[in-house]
């Protein structure tokens, strides 16, 4: 292999030096490289498990806020419209007491006017039987007995329609 131009003992060197330099690769560089991949793949691994495992975690509490927003908007709603049937429940009762105050008003004065207008009938009518009683003493020209004729026209007064109640 000399005439090529080979030289046989130093390839030989060249290849243990290449065997040991291989093997001392293998045992302190490759394995040592290879275990510090596998960590960190089971690191980059875990790291998105734990992502995805966050995601849906996230997706749930998301869910769970939307169903307890929907709820409390729900007991809003329900709770104005509660206050809305109130509010009307009360306005009607407040009508129902108004108009109840003005019939008591209005029967008061009713009563009032019925008073007031048997007043004014007896005054009239006494009014009445005294000029009834001077138109009589004019015309006759003298004393007449008052108690008689104030009960005669006492009588006609009862018996008129236009002077009833």
């Amino acid at each position: 292999m000399e005439n090529i131009g080979i030289n046989v003992p130093l390839l030989i060197a060249f290849l243990i030096n290449f065997g040991i330099l291989f093997v001392l690769l293998v045992v302190f560089g490759y394995k040592p490289i290879l275990k510090m991949l596998d960590q960190r793949q089971a690191k980059i691994r875990e790291s998105m498990e734990q992502a995805d495992l966050i995601r849906e975690q996230t997706a749930k509490s998301e869910e769970q806020m939307k169903a307890h927003l929907d709820a409390a908007r729900k007991d809003g709603q329900s709770i104005i419209a509660q206050a809305a049937q109130i509010g009307e429940k009360l306005k009607e009762e407040a009508r129902e007491g108004a108009r109840k105050e003005a019939s008591m008003v209005i029967e008061r004065a009713r009563v009032e006017i019925d008073r007031d207008r048997d007043k004014a009938i007896e005054g009239l009518r006494g009014e009445f039987a005294d000029i009834a009683i001077m138109a009589a003493e004019k015309v006759i020209n003298e004393s007449l007995d008052k108690k008689k004729h104030q009960k005669l026209i006492d009588e006609v007064l009862e018996e008129s329609k236009t002077f009833k109640k």
